[in-house]
């Protein structure tokens, strides 16, 4: 198994003509997506729609949210489908998997890129590294790692044999997938369903055709009915349910901070119901930093600051968000950031081809969220505006990648996760750099990702250390993004999540409850020990 190769979709290529026919393919259309329960597609009264971030007018799809009858519905007909499922050889579940990923790596690729980049509002690099590599990675890797699991066997000893079998969790695992990576989804659900789980899968309202065409694709690809059940729900309707569920055994999430304590703490109060222990695995996200010190490479700064801070609009939770540079660089890097931000257009990315592209939030509720933190940025005395610090909602959800520079390296700003296209930037004396090194450790809640730029292998070991516990995923002299499956698994700790490496080959474990099988060949015949005799 190797990394899928990210295609370069250059002018008279057959992946680019490919796309632009499926772009054109879904221009002015509104998909109908039901709730699917073992093979019955369910509507519910609840009808609800997803709206292209580039043109809120067009309605991508048209879906319903299951109610709480509907998911208690499914929650049984996973349960029934449990046992039979998880009897069925690891080698047979991945070979799903396998197949999945090569029908999105070949004749489905162009739909799946296409419905990411109208309903996401991604460019076509972000959506191939998404959609395509990245989600085809999750499948081929994870079921590598699942058959290679099998030969991870304990010792035996003279007269007996001794067997791990990695059987799935007992109930049912809910799988609550954010918007902003088509991959997440497809993995969340996906994974436990290899490792012998049954699921319910709560896409994103904003995520919701790219994340059906996964599902079907995976259906097609021999995924039995019942086995992962397709759920558009309300968030606290789908949360009161599952965590109400005596069968619940496991929740993997991505999403806010809020949200994921809101589930642990429902799974807490409910724990006396519940059969077993639930595992709950969660990704929430990070206020990433890139730390440079006085002897870094400024071009390698400026160009993977501009890369982490503004690539999906800063709509990755792995993108910088804070910046601490020494005064004796900051002119030089100042200059060359409002350089390459002269260059960057804002479009609509199922129009235009620009590396940019269209810089967007997914909801009105979020533009308003980074619209505040723009008014706040104009008005404290703390910060100002180096560059960009517009917005408009008009026509699509259109925010300016923004430069700010900060006085006050302990202001909000510097502390909170933004979610959009907004780098704060604090300079400090270049002699101050231990200070500031402690300073990034403590000043967020979130350990997720970071990096540090530098040329000076002391300054680098020395920043290992203090940083050690201050991210998951440690660039040095690379940006704080772009992690791949299987190179750099991914996930971090504190409030950035459970740390359990996605693209790792031990995430596999998370969903199995191993059971150890002891057998005896040699009879018993005697009660004593040798010592009593």
């Amino acid at each position: 198994v190797k990394n899928e190769p990210i295609l370069g979709f250059k002018e008279g290529s057959q992946e680019r003509k490919e796309l632009l026919q499926a772009l054109q393919n879904l221009h002015g259309k509104t998909e109908e997506i039901p709730c699917v329960v073992g093979d019955e597609q369910v509507w519910t009264k609840d009808i609800r729609y997803q709206l292209s971030p580039c043109n809120h007018s067009h309605k991508v799809a048209k879906f319903c949210y299951a109610d709480k009858e509907l998911i208690n519905k499914a929650i049984l007909a996973s349960v029934a489908a449990r046992r039979e499922w998880d009897l069925k050889p690891v080698q047979d579940r991945a070979q799903i998997l396998f197949k999945a990923a090569d029908v999105i790596s070949g004749p489905r690729r162009a739909e799946v890129l296409a419905k990411t980049m109208i309903g996401q509002a991604k460019t076509v690099i972000q959506a191939e590294i998404d959609a395509a590599a990245e989600l085809i990675d999750f499948f081929r890797f994870n079921a590598k790692h699942a058959i290679e699991l099998q030969s991870q066997q304990p010792i035996d000893a003279p007269g007996s044999t001794n067997t791990m079998l990695y059987r799935g969790l007992e109930g049912f695992v809910a799988a609550v997938a954010p918007f902003n990576f088509t991959a997440i989804g497809g993995n969340l659900a996906g994974t436990p369903a290899l490792m012998g789980n049954v699921v319910l899968w709560k896409p994103s309202d904003t995520a919701m055709s790219a994340s059906y065409a996964v599902y079907k694709i995976l259906r097609e690809c021999g995924l039995p009915p019942n086995i992962i059940q397709f759920l558009p729900a309300d968030g606290p309707v789908f949360g009161d349910a599952v965590t109400a569920s005596e069968h619940l055994a496991g929740i993997n999430f991505t999403g806010s901070v809020p949200t994921f304590k809101r589930l642990w703490k429902q799974v807490g109060e409910n724990l006396d119901k519940y059969k077993n222990f639930p595992r709950i695995a969660g990704e929430c996200g990070g206020k990433n930093f890139h730390f440079v010190h006085k002897s870094a490479d400024v071009q390698s700064v400026v160009m993977g600051t501009i890369r982490s801070a503004f690539e999906y609009g800063g709509q990755k939770c792995s993108a910088c968000s804070r910046m601490y540079v020494p005064d004796s660089l900051w002119p030089q890097i100042k200059q060359e950031l409002l350089s390459v931000h002269k260059q960057m257009k804002v479009g609509d990315v199922s129009k235009e081809y620009l590396f940019w592209g269209k810089i967007t939030f997914v909801s009105l509720q979020s533009f308003g969220r980074i619209k505040k933190w723009l008014d706040y940025a104009k008005s404290s005395p703390n910060l100002k505006i180096v560059a960009g610090g517009n917005c408009d909602d008009q026509k699509g959800y259109f925010v300016e990648p923004t430069i700010i520079e900060t006085k006050d390296p302990q202001d909000n700003i510097m502390k909170e996760e933004i979610f959009g296209p907004v780098l704060t930037v604090y300079v400090y004396p270049e002699e101050n750099y231990k200070t500031v090194l402690s300073l990034i450790d403590s000043t967020s809640p979130y350990a997720l990702t970071g990096a540090v730029f530098a040329q000076d292998k002391n300054v680098i070991e020395e920043a290992a250390k203090v940083l050690r516990n201050a991210a998951g995923n440690y660039y040095v002299n690379d940006k704080s993004t772009g992690s791949i499956v299987a190179q750099q698994p991914f996930g971090g700790a504190r409030a950035s999540g459970t740390n359990d490496k996605p693209g790792g080959p031990h995430y596999v474990l998370r969903w199995t409850s191993p059971q150890v099988v002891k057998e005896t060949h040699v009879p018993l015949t005697e009660w004593k020990y040798s010592y009593m005799t």
